[in-house]
């Protein structure tokens, strides 16, 4: 059937193929619920433990396999009170020193989830943050430099101004009322107490409670931001602002992994979070390889083939993730390759996941979003993509904005079966919200100082220093790797890394062997241990079989951080040769 004829299709997602969560067990944390509702949940509870006391429904719970039985299992487990289960008053009575929760015994889910950004290196890494902040000699540098993880300002990034200014503001309402000491004494701006004020008018404090969503004038601001981005109209009904995209992406595989048997289509090399949070919910990871000699772009040929084999073995799967730009490549997707994907996710019927945090971290061409592509050829094509479902997210932790840890974003739906959003705003409410201070500071960043206004030119001069610093180092290291032995990088194109390939000596590999070690891991432990220098083995990210890749930021400021990885390479080849 070709591309251009309208197939009228159900949405990918509707409530009936989602996972109902134990409404009751879970509101009854809400003190807002009325008094009788909660006497019901405690008459429930009652009844809940006396039914867990018998045999029968013991053994029938034990007998259960399905996860859907699993799940009824612990719903009752929500209401039992402790002291009544007969299991736990053995332990209580007869071992009283071992502790109740071992290894073994904890969500075996948890456990097997990888999340090698901030895995054994990054530890170690801090260890010997720890030893030098102690004054302890020994170690053959004198600093850790982090390039493992994407923490701007922990790599001595500047906060810009107007946001720090706006920030402290909303910390210290009181400060308000000397707006004349602000000004002359402190050089904050008009349009500083201006802006803070009227966030404050908006949510009271930013240590209250927002909407589960957010707050609905900071929805506006983003609604207005989309709509300058893309061309198109935004909704802010279907905007939530989350903390950080992470808690988005956590939102999102939660309501679209129904059972163990959903899968998700995930770019490899891929941000560990989602083959993480995919194994915490027991769903299924389908991966699909980006095209290293393709400047790490889509190949739509390899995405079928993934689609094919896990359809093949049973696996449903529900959605594709793309990383735009990406990450750990760094590769800035060409509207085309959006195209491509969009059209795909049509013929089967797939929920598209855009993770477009790195979207103003663009070096070469310009950044398309999947939203504003997918508006286009809804015009160019009436009716064909009527029924597509799409979730964007950005943040304010990456680009020049760099606020990590005021864990702030949003993620936007396009086409969701109104009922299914509904469910999402229900997850989301079980968190209660985003951190306030975040939502505003996501406001500061989709409705930055304009020309003409008073802190137009400070924040203009902050934002394109970071950038060109940026873009500045980048270069730098994708220069000297070009020159080192065995190592081959792409130019960089977007984001914060850089993701290059090395190929490294056949004794390496047999030395990383003895440690147990995968040549990625051994060459990344060895870099720090010799220069405190922090990167990510490409396994922590996946990679082609019978390849090697480390994943390095180029935050850090200065070159001579550089300089050390060319000489320790040198070094590491001439000991393996």
């Amino acid at each position: 059937m070709g591309s251009g004829t309208a197939i009228l299709r159900p949405s990918r997602l509707t409530l009936s193929k989602w996972p109902h969560y134990p409404t009751k067990a879970h509101l009854h944390r809400f003190p807002a619920i009325p008094r009788p509702f909660v006497a019901n949940l405690h008459t429930a509870a009652s009844r809940t433990c006396k039914l867990a006391s018998s045999r029968s429904l013991l053994s029938s719970a034990s007998a259960s396999s399905s996860s859907s039985s699993s799940f009824r299992s612990h719903t009752h487990s929500c209401f039992r009170a402790p002291l009544h289960h007969p299991q736990r008053r053995r332990n209580m009575s007869t071992n009283k020193t071992t502790p109740r929760l071992n290894i073994d015994n904890i969500n075996q889910h948890v456990v097997k989830a990888q999340y090698a950004v901030r895995g054994e290196l990054a530890v170690k890494s801090e260890l010997y943050r720890a030893k030098l902040a102690n004054g302890e000699s020994g170690l053959p540098f004198k600093e850790v430099i982090s390039a493992n993880i994407g923490n701007p300002q922990q790599l001595d990034q500047k906060p810009i101004t107007f946001f720090r200014q706006v920030a402290s503001l909303l910390e210290n309402p009181k400060l308000l009322q000397h707006p004349d000491v602000l000004i002359n004494s402190l050089g904050y701006k008009s349009d500083v107490i201006e802006r803070a004020e009227w966030l404050l008018s908006q949510c009271q404090s930013v240590g209250a409670y927002s909407a589960s969503a957010g707050v609905p004038a900071i929805k506006q601001s983003v609604a207005n931001f989309l709509e300058r981005r893309d061309g198109f109209p935004a909704d802010p009904a279907h905007i939530y602002l989350s903390a950080g995209a992470s808690s988005g992406v956590n939102t999102l595989l939660h309501i679209i992994c129904a059972d163990k048997n959903s899968g998700i289509l995930v770019p490899i090399p891929q941000y560990p979070l989602y083959t993480a949070s995919l194994a915490v919910l027991d769903a299924v990871c389908v991966p699909y390889y980006l095209d290293e000699a393709k400047s790490w772009g889509t190949d739509l040929e390899t995405i079928k083939a993934s689609y094919e084999k896990a359809k093949a073995e049973g696996v449903d799967t529900r959605a594709i993730v793309i990383i735009n730009p990406g990450n750990p490549t760094g590769a800035s997707l060409p509207e085309e390759d959006i195209r491509s994907v969009i059209e795909f996710a049509r013929q089967e019927n797939l929920v598209i996941i855009a993770d477009e945090v790195y979207q103003t971290n663009v070096f070469v061409g310009e950044f398309h979003s999947f939203k504003a592509v997918l508006r286009r050829m809804q015009q160019e094509q009436p009716g064909v993509y009527d029924h597509l479902e799409l979730a964007s997210l950005h943040s304010i932790s990456k680009g020049m904005v760099g606020e990590c840890g005021h864990r702030g974003g949003y993620f936007e739906l396009v086409g969701f079966d109104p009922l299914v959003e509904a469910e999402i705003y229900k997850f989301v409410s079980i968190t209660l919200c985003a951190p306030v201070l975040g939502q505003c500071l996501v406001e500061l960043m989709v409705n930055p100082p304009k020309e003409g206004e008073p802190s137009y030119e400070l924040y203009n001069q902050e934002y394109s220093a970071i950038f060109n610093g940026l873009k500045e180092r980048a270069y730098a290291l994708h220069a000297a790797f070009s020159q080192m032995e065995g190592v081959e990088c792409g130019e960089p194109q977007g984001s914060m890394y850089i993701f290059p390939t090395i190929k490294l000596p056949a004794k390496a590999a047999e030395a990383a062997a003895a440690e147990g070690r995968t040549p990625d891991e051994f060459y990344c432990m060895r870099l720090l241990e010799a220069t405190g220098i922090c990167v990510v083995p490409g396994s922590g990210f996946g990679q082609k079989e019978g390849t090697l890749h480390f994943r390095t930021t180029f935050l850090a400021p200065g070159t001579e951080w550089v300089g050390s990885i060319v000489k320790f390479h040198k070094e590491f080849m001439d000991q393996y040769r």
